[in-house]
């Protein structure tokens, strides 16, 4: 396909330029290359380009606009709650919210998504930084962007099919249970220094008589009010069709959905002026945030060495380091993220190749902004789902709001309470915690609860990247079980002439797990309801392909019945399938392709049989 985009070519450094009619234009070889720049590969790899040429301010812009402001005031508590989860500094939570809404814009394939700091990539960061500092978490962003681009780059998207609904639930449902109890220290106002479930309960009856009833007294009052408001949303003003309601109820609904949905900000800001008053009359009854350095971030490659203590780290110490968190946490980014996605699709196919892209250039370019890793918030995508986002361009605004707040009130945020931002967590947390997919897996497949359950325990109990890897191998230990082990129906059946003959079905394609079972049931069945006389069919209608192994096997198999001197007989064999069993030079291959060549077969065998009896 000829593209007539002179820049475009240039840019791809294309020498063998072909002209036609004075305009330049790809060459059609090599194919590679051609195929990489179509308009539709351009078009597709830079979304921004279908919607920003139809994009009016009073169709999409109003939308993105209160979308964009709704969901920066969502981020910005959120954001230094997270750096708190994650054990960094407050600001490194807002310098990760600002970049990648202005990347994804530009990239994003989805209208959705409101990319930063997360729950999951809080914690992630956490187990993975080893309380090493925030060059660690800002060098595990750069690389999180890298591996993303590389997967984007190989369309490895397959490898999200590995982690499967059941075990994505556990480690969710783990993760949200670690995070809250991470934040139980600052909620109560003790100082515990363990970081694991089990060594935080054991500390906390230790430090239990150190509670502290200024910040537990805040903490709680928090939690229910922000619960409060979250069900404020719920309530219905006037009737449930929305064109039937008045203009005044219509505002009213909009008011309590706005306070609903603000709930983090309004907690927080009162938390804060109720955390200044405290301060200047001498007498605070609670734990402030430490100090939040004002400003934007400086635009520079990230750290590639450290200096811990008294020791140094180069590039290969610190993701050394970092271990096996420069893959898990790659993965469950792009697995939050299109999660997310496709939960707001509406139907609508995602494109998991753009969105690993996408969110690849998000964690590389925030990196150069001290960023930790980060991706699509659920919380957050619903707020900009509610808000009646258009585009990805509502994700602009938010960056501004992040901007502005980064450059003008970080000698505010000292003033919020630690319990305050604990409470936000813990309330958003609270709703991660899956606890209904267990009716649903108990009726439809309850095996879906050993992955489940072990992911849940091993996450909650050892390290979150533990649990998650245990889940995936018990997952697939139940698909090659499955798979060794497929359904082979045995039936007899009798021709039309009269004869007997054994009908035996395996519902899948041969591969070697399952050869040697399939193998032993057939046998079987031929020895005991075949009689070791009775011809046996076996019916491949559902055997698409077949490999070395399993014919061997089959050989085996056909050896085993010639040596009985039993009719065996293939039917509805796959041409492909049987050249793989011809491969291997079985002693007799008899196969057949319709209903009247296998009954003239089987007629042949009860003939030569009477035969043999009669002589």
């Amino acid at each position: 396909m000829y593209i007539r985009i002179n820049w475009l070519c240039n840019m791809l450094s294309v020498n063998n330029k072909v002209l036609h009619n004075d305009t330049t234009v790809l060459p059609s070889h090599p194919d590679s290359v051609n195929r990489c720049c179509t308009r539709k590969v351009l078009y597709k790899r830079l979304p921004i380009l279908q919607w920003l040429p139809k994009y009016t301010f009073k169709d999409h812009g109003v939308s993105d606009l209160v979308a964009g402001i709704t969901v920066g005031l969502t981020v910005i508590p959120q954001a230094i709650a997270f750096a708190n989860v994650a054990g960094l500094p407050p600001q490194i939570g807002l310098y990760s919210s600002f970049m990648a809404c202005f990347v994804y814009t530009v990239f994003g394939s989805c209208k959705d998504p409101a990319l930063g700091p997360t729950a999951i990539m809080a914690i992630m960061t956490r187990e993975n930084i080893h309380d090493m500092g925030p060059e660690f978490a800002i060098l595990l962003c750069f690389i999180t962007g890298i591996v993303q681009l590389i997967m984007g780059f190989a369309q490895l998207g397959f490898l999200i099919d590995f982690i499967s609904g059941p075990v994505s639930a556990g480690f969710t449902s783990a993760a949200a249970i670690v995070i809250a109890t991470s934040q139980l220290k600052d909620l109560l106002g003790i100082n515990i220094k363990s970081s694991s479930f089990i060594g935080f309960w054991d500390q906390l009856v230790i430090h239990i008589k150190e509670i502290s009833i200024g910040d537990g007294t805040l903490g709680i009052t928090c939690m229910v009010v922000l619960l409060l408001l979250r069900k404020m949303k719920d309530i219905q003003i006037g009737p449930v069709e929305d064109k039937e309601k008045t203009t005044g109820q219509r505002t009213l609904s909009s008011i309590i959905w706005l306070i609903s949905t603000a709930r983090n900000i309004i907690v927080v800001v009162f938390c804060a002026v109720l955390g200044y008053m405290y301060k200047e009359n001498g007498n605070l009854p609670f734990k402030l945030s430490s100090h939040v350095e004002s400003g934007l971030p400086d635009f520079k490659a990230p750290p590639f060495e450290s200096r811990v203590g008294n020791e140094t780290y180069n590039f290969v110490d610190m993701a050394s380091k970092l271990g096996s968190g420069i893959l898990v946490v790659p993965l469950l980014s792009i697995l939050e993220n299109i999660s997310l996605a496709k939960f707001f699709a509406d139907g609508k196919t995602v494109d998991a190749t753009q969105e690993m892209l996408a969110l690849g250039a998000c964690n590389l370019i925030s990196s150069f902004v001290g960023s930790m890793p980060i991706s699509g918030a659920l919380s957050r995508g619903a707020v900009n789902n509610a808000s009646g986002v258009k585009t990805p361009f509502g994700g602009v605004y938010t960056g501004i709001i992040v901007i502005i707040a980064l450059q003008f009130f970080t000698p505010y945020l000292v003033y919020i309470p630690k319990a305050a931002l604990a409470a936000v967590i813990i309330a958003a947390v609270v709703f991660m915690v899956e606890l209904h997919v267990v009716k649903p897996m108990w009726r439809t497949k309850k095996i879906d609860l050993i992955p489940a359950f072990a992911t849940f325990l091993c996450s909650l109990l050892i390290r979150l990247e533990i649990g998650i890897v245990v889940g995936i191998a018990i997952n697939v230990i139940i698909l090659l079980y499955t798979l060794a082990r497929p359904s082979v129906h045995v039936e007899k059946q009798q021709s039309e002439f009269g004869y007997e003959y054994l009908v035996i079905t395996p519902d899948r394609s041969l591969v070697f797990p399952s050869v040697e079972y399939v193998r032993a049931v057939v046998s079987k069945a031929g020895l005991k309801q075949g009689l070791s006389s009775i011809p046996v069919v076996m019916d491949c209608r559902h055997i698409q392909g077949a490999d070395f192994t399993a014919a061997k096997g089959i050989k085996s198999l056909i050896d085993d019945f010639v040596r009985r001197n039993q009719p065996l007989v293939f039917y509805n064999v796959k041409p492909s399938v049987i050249s793989i069993f011809q491969g291997v030079r079985p002693a007799e291959f008899n196969y057949c392709a319709t209903e009247q060549h296998l009954h003239e077969m089987l007629k042949g065998y009860y003939f030569t049989r009477m035969q043999t009896l009669t002589l």
